[in-house]
């Protein structure tokens, strides 16, 4: 795992977004380093940051089916940068693009998606005060976008979810009956500065066909 500095500990103050992204720079590694790039978009909602996220589609094909996770996927063969492919993907499954960014996204970490053993370049942004409003842009992909407030990453219950060792009981969130839980649950936690947990990975996103 690569990438900015320690995020602030959970008994201090919530961060802004201008601190929680001052703490990253602009740009990230060569395409080369990661398979794939996911992004969290930040935004001030009414009472607190609010992050990003989308639910899959159900699908019986795909592992992912009705996963929560950021938005994201594998890097294609056009794709110039890991950058890109997080651009890329945000548009393609929310439908936002760079203008509806307030500026370049910023690098956060590789991280491994040990289920797939696939590294995920990790991005964050702010969305632009006149940005479209996130929608379900592939629907073959994504059946619902949603936001989730920072606090809701505090609170943890015990839900049963299918994973490599059958369905056992896993740590989540779970946000209007949205159930967030695995990798993306620790990417959130570890970047709001939440204490690490004790929990089976999930996946980031559907694995290529």
């Amino acid at each position: 795992m690569s990438g900015g500095p320690p995020a602030p500990l959970a008994g201090s103050a919530p961060a802004s977004i201008p601190d929680l992204l001052g703490r990253y720079p602009v740009g990230g590694p060569p395409t080369g380093t990661a398979g794939a790039a996911v992004t969290i978009v930040l935004r001030q909602g009414r009472a607190e940051v609010e992050a990003l996220l989308i639910e899959r589609a159900e699908s019986e094909s795909d592992p992912a089916s009705g996963q929560v996770g950021l938005p994201g996927g594998h890097v294609d063969d056009e794709d110039t940068s890991l950058e890109r492919t997080a651009l890329r993907e945000l548009h393609e499954e929310v439908g936002l693009g760079e203008t509806d960014l307030e500026g370049r996204p910023r690098f956060v970490e590789t991280r491994l998606a040990a289920r797939f053993h696939l590294k995920v370049a990790i991005f964050v942004g702010e969305l632009a005060p006149k940005a479209k409003a996130p929608i379900p842009a592939s629907r073959t992909e994504v059946a619902h976008v949603f936001w989730l407030p920072r606090s809701a990453l505090a609170h943890a219950r015990q839900v049963p979810r299918d994973t490599p060792l059958g369905w056992i009981e896993v740590t989540a969130t779970v946000h209007d009956g949205h159930i967030l839980w695995g990798f993306t649950r620790r990417v959130l936690r570890d970047f709001f500065g939440f204490p690490p947990e004790d929990e089976l990975g999930g996946l980031p996103f559907a694995p290529q066909a």
